[in-house]
């Protein structure tokens, strides 16, 4: 008997919400929309610092770099052998990488040179990796192989720092667990990336320090800065830590450029929260007049909260994963990756935290749900004759 009561308000509250469905609608539009921008920040946001996670999980626990007045310089490879000689430190190997522009496509590359992490942390979707000593060859990321219409075999035309066209025969192409990490990469042997970039004798573009204890990081970061006062040291939770900092950052920012669409919907629930109108006090003052009891109108309006946010919330949530994951998230991706670098398109590999879910319904759902049952409830005290008098 109670299930079928409770049916029967629920069947009640659906079709009193088809009689009012152009202002439903109007408000599960907004609702949408609302939910849709939100949930594009989020997940784009959160994707970002994902990918970023990953490429930094197989990272050494310290970078050394060299800075000349505030900028990165090169780093001489006679300090591999004084760091190798602080206690703690494991192995320091050079690498040599840098960025090429691409006029063509008006898109950045990444140049490194192959070494071990290459090799062992990526792996190819088909050909092979270039060899340390070969020449004129090169993998290169699937992003720069779609905006170049590369496949194996072709040639891959780069100008050198003193204006010289080199070609590399692509012997390779990319497939990693992160597209972000190999999309705009292009690996070659040393001897090719030094005559590319021209790059002097007996330096590197940083230095890669591994560490016995990870514990002690800090405290050998604090060591090689003593002792050679014009390098960086870069510890890798700090990196994680700085890409966290900035994706946030730029995710408030895109929120603020929302604030006008926030501030609507935040006045949507305010009004709903200050009263009802006089068709809904009526209507209340109806079915208290037929017999419903103070509970029964309380179920009705909590139903058809429930009914119009989640409704809403669903279409908002998938018209984002969709936007974000399947779209590239057009409207907000620019924003999220940089001014400065373009990058080849890439499709970022879907994920959902249930946290982000959860706390998403508790910013829009439940505040909604709450705007709607409590002016009922101060309404359906009063007296029914009273209510339906207006």
């Amino acid at each position: 008997m109670s299930l079928k009561k409770h049916r029967n308000i629920l069947d009640y509250t659906l079709q009193s919400l088809l009689r009012r469905k152009f202002k439903s609608m109007g408000i599960i539009i907004v609702f949408t929309s609302m939910i849709f921008m939100l949930g594009s920040i989020i997940f784009l946001s959160y994707s970002f610092k994902r990918e970023a996670s990953l490429i930094l999980k197989g990272s050494p626990e310290l970078i050394v770099q060299r800075v000349i007045a505030g900028r990165h310089d090169l780093i001489s490879l006679r300090l591999i052998k004084e760091i190798s000689e602080i206690l703690g430190v494991n192995r320091v190997k050079p690498r040599f990488w840098g960025y090429y522009y691409d006029s063509a496509i008006k898109a950045n590359y990444t140049i490194l040179a192959v070494d071990d992490a290459v090799l062992k942390d990526n792996r190819l979707l088909k050909g092979r990796m270039p060899r340390s000593h070969e020449k004129n060859v090169t993998a290169i990321g699937k992003g720069i192989a779609n905006v170049r219409f590369i496949d194996l075999g072709d040639k891959l035309s780069l100008q050198s720092a003193d204006g010289r066209w080199m070609d590399f025969e692509v012997i390779g192409i990319f497939e990693a667990d992160s597209d972000l990490l190999t999309a705009d990469l292009i690996v070659m042997s040393y001897i090719d990336f030094k005559n590319l970039v021209k790059m002097p004798d007996g330096m590197a573009t940083d230095l890669l320090v591994s560490i016995y204890n990870e514990a002690e990081t800090p405290t050998i970061a604090r060591k090689i800065k003593e002792r050679f006062p014009d390098t960086r040291p870069l510890l890798r939770d700090e990196i994680i830590r700085t890409y966290d900092a900035v994706f946030g950052w730029r995710s408030g920012l895109i929120l603020i450029g929302f604030i006008g669409a926030l501030t609507s919907f935040i006045i949507l629930s305010w009004d709903k929260a200050m009263g009802l109108s006089a068709e809904e006090k009526k209507e209340i003052g109806i079915l208290k007049a037929i017999g419903w009891e103070t509970s029964d109108v309380l179920e009705m309006k909590f139903w058809e909260g429930l009914v119009i946010s989640l409704a809403s919330f669903l279409m908002g949530i998938i018209l984002a994963y969709l936007h974000v994951f399947f779209l590239g998230a057009s409207l907000f991706a620019p924003a999220l990756k940089g001014w400065s670098i373009i990058y080849p398109d890439f499709r970022l590999a879907p994920f959902i935290n249930p946290y982000q879910i959860a706390t998403l319904i508790a910013i829009t759902v439940v505040p909604y749900i709450a705007s709607t049952i409590i002016p009922s409830w101060k309404v359906s005290i009063s007296d029914p004759d009273e209510l339906m008098r207006g």
